[in-house]
């Protein structure tokens, strides 16, 4: 009545790892899962989740996530796929690439920030502008 591969199939859990407060890690993590920093680090952190910065938070070093959820403060470099949400007590300087952007008023906003999808649109767009002034 069941296949095998019903039985044997994986479910995938996310699963949300912390660094609490009054924790400090130096060095590089890598994560499928969510990851929430109320403590402090200095490294790089690289998941195929949601990485977010509690207020007391702090991280110096580079982010790479899908969506990312700041209330405390980044210094670095940050790849969000999707979007970023930055708090109104949050502190961001760097390098920010992203998706989408939300910002709460209040939050500290000193980096350059790109989007992605913002790039692609306008380099297609000069694309046709040009192929319309040497048709015209």
């Amino acid at each position: 009545m069941f296949s095998n591969k019903e039985k044997t199939q994986k479910t995938k859990v996310m699963e949300i790892n912390v660094v609490a407060k009054n924790t400090t890690i130096n060095g590089d993590i890598i994560s499928e899962g969510d990851f929430r920093i109320d403590g402090t680090l200095e490294g790089n952190i690289k998941t195929k989740g949601r990485v977010i910065i509690g207020i007391d938070g702090s991280v110096k070093g580079k982010i790479d996530a899908v969506n990312s959820d700041i209330e405390g403060k980044f210094s670095g470099e940050l790849l969000v796929q999707e979007t970023l949400t930055i708090k109104a007590t949050a502190t961001i300087s760097g390098d920010v690439i992203i998706g989408k952007l939300s910002v709460e008023p209040g939050a500290t906003f000193n980096a350059s920030c790109s989007m992605k999808g913002a790039i692609k649109e306008l380099n297609h767009n000069d694309a046709s502008k040009t192929l319309a002034e040497k048709t015209a």
